[in-house]
């Protein structure tokens, strides 16, 4: 094993809405709701690309809309499937959880096995973006770091990550377990229970959607100042 090395692991759980071929006709007339902030994470699956790229980390990207099966949510959990894939057959929702839902998260547990057998520490950070309003409350931040605060090393990490964001000069508005709760169902709630908090660290990324939707300066320095940010905080 590695001394004193922590590993990084991306995931993206909203990269996408890809609607596959055999569920097409469920989504017909609801298109409006597969291009808006309920279809994907708008702007996070470039972001994500881009981000894996810089830091040499590797990266699992969903591309299917959690509209059809949401990713980021445990088997039984309400909001597994949407109004839309709800109203499906038995059978027709286990061939989704088959085919796209189970692969995916399976696949993101054994990576992280697999860094721990070589790795001290796996620092694994999911991404995501939101939508800046949300039934008619404006979301008063432009980063999110989401940890579980009964997990020290998740929160001091998270706490050094802040700091080094509001030391930059980009002036970004960064809070802590918001505009969601940390330890809230989630992909890396499950992992935790599966992995020992000394060695394994679940961190979800919110950026505002309002910076990719504007593009530019703005979001091209908010994205490069993230980078910078995690790569010192992961030192």
């Amino acid at each position: 094993m590695a001394e004193s090395v922590v590993s990084l692991l991306l995931s993206c759980e909203h990269g996408g809405n890809l609607v596959p071929k055999p569920w097409r006709p469920v989504f017909q007339g609801h298109e409006e709701q597969l291009q808006g902030h309920r279809g994907y994470d708008l702007g996070i699956a470039g972001f994500a690309r881009w981000l894996a790229g810089q830091l040499q980390a590797p990266l699992h990207l969903a591309e299917v809309t959690r509209l059809l099966v949401e990713l980021n949510r445990s088997p039984g959990h309400p909001a597994l499937f949407s109004e839309f894939s709800r109203a499906l057959k038995p059978h027709e929702r286990k061939d989704i959880l088959t085919h796209y839902y189970y692969p995916y998260r399976e696949a993101v547990n054994r990576h992280v096995a697999q860094l721990l057998s070589e790795y001290d520490r796996v620092c694994h950070v999911s991404l995501h973006s939101f939508t800046p309003e949300l039934d008619g409350v404006v979301r008063n931040a432009d980063i999110g770091l989401l940890y579980d605060s009964q997990r020290s090393r998740e929160k001091s990490f998270c706490l050094r990550w802040q700091e080094f964001l509001l030391r930059g000069s980009g002036g970004w508005k960064v809070r802590r377990n918001y505009p969601y709760r940390g330890s809230a169902d989630s992909l890396v709630t499950q992992l935790r229970r599966r992995f020992p908090a000394e060695r394994y660290l679940g961190i979800e990324l919110e950026l505002n959607q309002h910076w990719p939707l504007l593009g530019g300066d703005g979001w091209r320095r908010l994205q490069t100042d993230v980078r910078d940010t995690l790569q010192a905080a992961l030192v």
